[in-house]
């Protein structure tokens, strides 16, 4: 059993309120999960309405395949406008 981790910290730049931060996080989330079949939830930065921490696993087989979804699951975020990655933090275990 392969477990691929990665958190993700982002920048909201065009966000004026906690509500609009949680409206577009919870969002991307929704997107994701249904796209993937990954775990992944907002785990740091609640309190602060231009920044956020969102942190997704999966489990697989190999690890190969898990850097594969962790990728396409990075990319998706990247090509929201509504966000930008600052940075990445990714395991395989």
């Amino acid at each position: 059993m392969i477990i691929g981790s990665c958190l993700i910290d982002l920048i909201l730049y065009e966000v004026c309120s906690l509500k609009e931060k949680r409206q577009i996080i919870k969002s991307i989330i929704g997107r994701i999960q249904s796209r993937f079949n990954v775990s992944i939830a907002e785990v740091d930065l609640n309190d602060l309405w231009q920044r956020s921490q969102i942190g997704f696993v999966c489990v697989t087989t190999s690890s190969r395949h898990a850097n594969q979804i962790i990728n396409n699951v990075v990319k998706f975020i990247q090509n929201d406008s509504r966000v930008e990655i600052i940075k990445t933090n990714i395991e395989i275990l």
